[in-house]
């Protein structure tokens, strides 16, 4: 160990030149979010907000929608959204929730479903909600009534002892893809009035995967098979 003299501590010792880089662990500078005002002459348009085109755009949006309305962002993604909705069971508050509709509106799902309790948990959505549409179903009943008279198909996804792999399940088009909540999993009623019921290939210790990480690998299965038509063998 190398000897130091007593200068190399105390108040009197070295310190770092003020351009030295950061130690490691010490906090750094958050990157700026988003855009500022416009520059320029404003664009014409019905879809352009005044304020955002004056103060700025931080929003969580890609830059398709930078300085859009609200409302426009609704209406242009309502034009295209796709066909499977997502629906999770919420008997205990769960947690997972958020993630999921962020997810959902990643994939442009046509509708987010919540069964059970109203109230759920939106920091994981990341105001991603305000774009997604979701409904609340009281009781299982309620929820597979609806979906009966949309004509989609409720497909669970689950561990059970008659699922099939998700992953040579040719999903339908026109469905509702249902998760339970972490821990307990899909309810039997949910269960027996599914379809199908399809779990995801898992290749280490754990019994079983996060809820929102089942959704996300669920709804790409849906985007790989209906939006690049890859067939499943």
């Amino acid at each position: 160990m190398t000897d130091l003299p007593p200068e190399a501590f105390g108040p009197n010792a070295a310190q770092p030149a003020p351009d030295a880089t950061p130690a490691e662990g010490e906090a750094e500078a958050k990157a700026e979010v988003g855009v500022g005002p416009w520059e320029g002459e404003w664009p014409e348009g019905e879809h352009w907000d005044p304020d955002l085109l004056r103060d700025g755009d931080r929003r969580n949006v890609v830059d398709q929608y930078r300085y859009w309305k609200h409302d426009s962002i609704v209406a242009d993604l309502d034009s295209k959204r796709h066909d499977f909705h997502i629906a999770i069971e919420n008997w205990q508050h769960d947690l997972n929730i958020g993630t999921v509709v962020r997810t959902a509106n990643a994939f442009l799902a046509k509708e987010v479903h919540i069964i059970g309790r109203r109230r759920w948990n939106r920091r994981g959505a990341m105001v991603t909600d305000r774009y997604q549409h979701v409904r609340h179903h009281p009781t299982v009943e309620d929820f597979v009534q609806w979906a009966e008279a949309e004509g989609l198909a409720v497909i669970g996804i689950d561990i059970f002892p008659d699922s099939v792999p998700l992953e040579t399940y040719d999903l339908p088009q026109k469905c509702v893809l249902v998760f339970g909540q972490e821990g307990p999993g899909l309810t039997p009623e949910v269960h027996d009035a599914a379809v199908a019921t399809l779990s995801i290939e898992q290749f280490g210790s754990t019994r079983s995967m996060n809820a929102a990480s089942a959704a996300a690998i669920a709804m790409h299965a849906w985007v790989r098979r209906h939006v690049f038509n890859q067939k499943v063998s």
